[in-house]
């Protein structure tokens, strides 16, 4: 029998205002349903605004088959809002800033979710307001299993300091290729070699692993003791929103489950390119996952 594990997608939640329409956002809410997907409680914690938008977004998750008992509502901040741009085909964005979203509180309901986490999965754009970055720290302390933070560098939303926080709290982190030679410059790792980078990193922060995805080009993750390298899965890419979030929830459930290295590494690629092969970050799962 498949074990069930808790497994947490915390901070932003938002809609991506598309120059042809609106379109659920926000990494934690994605990690959490391709957790669900599966078979285990995928658990969003968010918070939205008192109104339309907010109440679209509850709807939304509903229809995905994720609670919305644990989603706060905000009175007075307005549920959060990209607006993306287009020019000359190339995307520019505009991450509103005083979103419900910047105010995340830890609640008792938060609290005792914290204890009861298998894993949560946090990253560094909930935390460009230091009330979301108190709350998101607190519960990180709160939980006992896997703490997964998964960069996601937005724009200028991310500082020396909130990495180096978040890199001290968690004990899993996953970065893509363009990523992680910006955290090593932050931190003084000169190596460009990505498997001596990460390691410099696992080694500096205590981590157990760390998690370099590579787009097409597959995935490495390297531990204390060993490397696995993953050339990745040939596929006709639809569209790649949410893929690095699936890569992220795969990543947990095969670590929860004790599998050796290249396996999680193999499963984790495989449902990276599902979502990849689907349009949104979103897709219905085979029964075959």
């Amino acid at each position: 029998m498949n074990e069930c594990f808790n497994i947490v997608g915390l901070g932003e939640i938002l809609w991506d205002l598309l120059p042809d329409g609106k379109q659920l956002g926000g990494a934690p809410a994605n990690f959490a349903y391709i957790a669900s997907q599966l078979g285990n409680r995928g658990i969003v914690l968010s918070r939205v605004g008192n109104d339309e938008r907010g109440c679209a977004i509850l709807d939304e998750l509903r229809s995905k088959k994720l609670s919305t008992d644990h989603i706060q509502i905000d009175e007075e901040k307005p549920t959060g809002i990209v607006n993306v741009s287009l020019s000359g085909g190339q995307p520019s964005y505009e991450i509103v800033e005083n979103a419900a979203w910047d105010f995340l509180e830890l609640s008792d309901d938060w609290h005792k979710i914290a204890l009861t986490a298998d894993a949560v999965c946090f990253g560094s754009l909930a935390q460009r307001n230091h009330v979301s970055q108190k709350t998101i720290c607190e519960f990180i302390n709160l939980t006992k299993k896997l703490r997964i933070f998964d960069g996601n560098l937005r724009q200028h939303f991310f500082s020396p300091k909130v990495l180096r926080k978040s890199l001290n709290l968690a004990n899993i982190v996953k970065l893509n290729h363009e990523e992680l030679p910006v955290v090593a410059e932050m931190f003084e790792i000169k190596t460009i070699n990505p498997i001596k980078t990460a390691r410099r990193l696992l080694e500096k922060f205590g981590l157990k692993m760390i998690c370099v995805t590579r787009a097409e080009n597959g995935s490495i993750l390297v531990t204390k003791k060993e490397v696995s390298e993953n050339a990745g899965l040939k596929i006709e890419v639809k569209d790649t929103i949410g893929a690095g979030d699936a890569f992220t929830a795969a990543l947990a459930h095969g670590i929860l489950r004790g599998w050796e290295l290249s396996a999680i590494n193999e499963f984790a690629n495989k449902v990276g390119a599902f979502v990849a092969s689907k349009t949104g970050a979103m897709p219905d799962f085979p029964k075959e996952f």
